[in-house]
């Protein structure tokens, strides 16, 4: 039996990270991971701005009811005059601050009239100017090697003239369902059928890591259907995924099929509940994953154990699953001989500390509690008191 840290840093080590690059516009860098590390090429912002609409003035040429002078109307992309002595100028949201000036007034803080500006409330020296290299000065490092990029990091990027990274080829991710009960959502379904829902979801749980899934495949219980199947995933994929069919039954064919494609399969068992079978392979280069055929299973063994292989194989720095800290809020003992992960809710309190409800149900076959729950809590497999502090892995 494998402990679960051992069994999730041995799947971390499992697969090898990228070696190639390619150039990716910025436009489609979503879920990429960087290849290098970038720094700033200027400052943000390039140069003193105002932050409001408003008027550009000199603190010092500012008396109570008097009124300036309005020298010019600068829009933001127009370059200002030099401010002139006891005028203002009119700007705008991003408009540049004109030399000689020191503060902006807001339009609110004043009455514009034929004559000029006057301020109705008492200005702060520099109110209202974002400066010159506030939010990133030229040189910093915005994001390292292994990065994985998001929206907010692809603005930064933009703001700073990227139009093109250099990032890892996408992972190319294939899953193989097995099953003579299983039909697809859509067909008739007879009593002795169950629907696939393994396919689907460990395809979008992929997805949502920024992998390629080029094939989702089911193949029925027969060495035939298997190889042809594994096969073709191999040949397209850079790791393979397969649920279920690879215990010691009559029909779990995974096994052989596996070791029929130059395979060794090592089946763990590791002590967690749900997912406790897992097996790993490698042909050639190219890991398979065997997950257990549970959904519930499925989707834990997952999140907890495959993401760190599959973010190994992406390049990024961080492989590991999060991992918070939260008050378990449950009325019975926990005395597992392995580590339990419950599904719960996390419920934000005044102390910035979450409460993890559970879900009322926690066996295996409880697909409904996937949706309702927003992480897995980790319980020991030890007693422990219900003022211990579980951790929970984020989903």
């Amino acid at each position: 039996m494998l402990e679960f840290d051992e069994a999730q840093a041995r799947m971390a080590s499992a697969g090898t990270p990228p070696n190639i690059t390619e150039v990716c516009p910025i436009r489609q860098a979503r879920g990429r991971v960087l290849a290098q590390t970038l720094f700033a090429s200027l400052d943000l912002p390039p140069a003193d701005n105002s932050a409001m609409d408003g008027y550009a003035i000199r603190l010092a040429d500012y008396e109570p009811g008097k009124t300036l002078t309005v020298q010019q109307r600068c829009f933001a992309g127009a370059r200002p005059e030099p401010l002139q002595p006891g005028q203002c100028i009119r700007l705008f949201t991003g408009s540049l601050i004109p030399q000689g000036a020191d503060t902006v007034v807001m339009q609110e803080d004043g009455t514009e009239t034929e004559e000029g500006f006057t301020i109705t409330a008492p200005p702060t020296l520099g109110a209202h100017i974002r400066r010159q290299g506030e939010d990133v000065a030229t040189d910093a490092q915005l994001f390292a090697k292994g990065t994985l990029l998001g929206p907010a990091e692809i603005a930064l990027l933009a703001s700073q003239g990227y139009a093109e990274v250099h990032v890892y080829p996408k992972l190319q991710v294939g899953i193989l369902t097995t099953g003579d009960e299983l039909i697809l959502p859509g067909q008739e379904r007879n009593d002795e059928n169950i629907y696939n829902s393994n396919g689907p979801m460990l395809a979008a749980m992929a997805e949502s890591l920024g992998v390629e899934v080029v094939h989702v495949l089911h193949a029925l219980d027969t060495a035939e259907s298997l190889e042809n199947a594994l096969s073709t995933l191999l040949n397209d994929c850079d790791v393979v995924l397969t649920v279920g069919g690879v215990s010691v039954g009559e029909k779990d064919l995974v096994k052989p099929a596996i070791e029929q494609a130059g395979g060794k399969l090592d089946l763990w068992r590791v002590l967690m509940k749900p997912g406790k079978p897992v097996a790993l392979a490698h042909v050639g280069s190219k890991p398979i994953v065997c997950l257990p055929g549970n959904p519930v299973s499925a989707f834990a063994v997952f999140t907890l154990l495959v993401t760190p292989l599959i973010r190994t194989m992406q390049g990024r720095a961080n492989v590991i699953p999060e991992v918070q800290f939260g008050r378990l809020m449950a009325d019975r003992p926990f005395e597992e001989k392995r580590e339990e992960f419950l599904r719960v809710r996390a419920e934000f309190m005044a102390d910035d500390q979450p409460s993890l409800r559970p879900h009322s149900q926690q066996g295996s076959g409880i697909i409904s509690s996937l949706p309702w729950a927003s992480g897995f809590a980790r319980i020991p497999a030890v007693p422990a008191s219900m003022t211990a502090l579980p951790s929970v892995t984020m989903t």
